[in-house]
């Protein structure tokens, strides 16, 4: 509400309507208010704060297992900018009546070293068993490379596993899990780090046999 000493020439505060009062170096001064409200919280900023959230949460989950993943930041970026970057909103399904993740489209890791190639994943005895290829011969690619394995459960448990890529034809990393099966995994990747981690290649979702 509005107040005056003189409705002529007193000092006003406060608001009327479509406008508000006050006063500044002795004068009285009177402001519109905004026709448009700065947060009209339409659906299209609904949608994207659910989205955002989505991400948000999801790079909470893996409990700091990403912050390997993005080690080339630009000055101020941390591995959490880039993580939100990468994947919104390109990792979200909107086509149902409420977002989700789409782990397909996920990224845990991305940068320049080429990504890894991967030849068979599937659930072993001991775990899950991923065969990729060493490429060793193309450019940026090292034998002391580091193949890291990060996958999630359905109940929120995260796996991780790293070797070295070696310089075989051929490489293969287990993620210890007796007696997983692959109704249990709600997502896994694949990506490699340079050895003094400052690079790493952009990850690779593994589709389970």
């Amino acid at each position: 509400m509005a107040r005056s000493q003189n409705p002529m020439t007193g000092q006003m505060t406060g608001s009327m309507a479509n406008f508000v009062t006050s006063t500044r170096n002795g004068q009285n001064e009177i402001r519109s208010k905004a026709f448009n409200p700065k947060d009209p919280n339409t659906p299209a900023q609904q949608l994207q704060r659910a989205c955002f959230k989505l991400i948000t949460d999801e790079h909470q989950s893996f409990g700091g297992a990403t912050d390997e993943g993005f080690p080339e930041a630009d000055s101020g970026q941390s591995s959490y900018n880039l993580f939100v970057a990468a994947n919104l909103p390109a990792a979200i399904d909107k086509s149902g009546a409420e977002p989700v993740i789409d782990y397909s489209k996920l990224l845990v890791a991305n940068g320049s070293l080429p990504k890894v190639v991967i030849q068979d994943a599937t659930i072993v005895a001991g775990g899950i068993s991923i065969s990729y290829q060493t490429n060793v011969k193309v450019p940026k690619v090292n034998a002391s490379d580091e193949v890291v394995v990060v996958a999630k459960t359905q109940i929120g448990e995260l796996l991780l596993e790293k070797q070295l890529r070696g310089d075989l034809k051929t490489g293969t990393i287990l993620l210890d899990y007796p007696g997983i099966k692959a109704a249990d995994v709600m997502c896994c990747y694949l990506f490699v780090r340079n050895a003094d981690g400052s690079k790493t290649s952009r990850s690779t979702f593994v589709e389970l046999v």
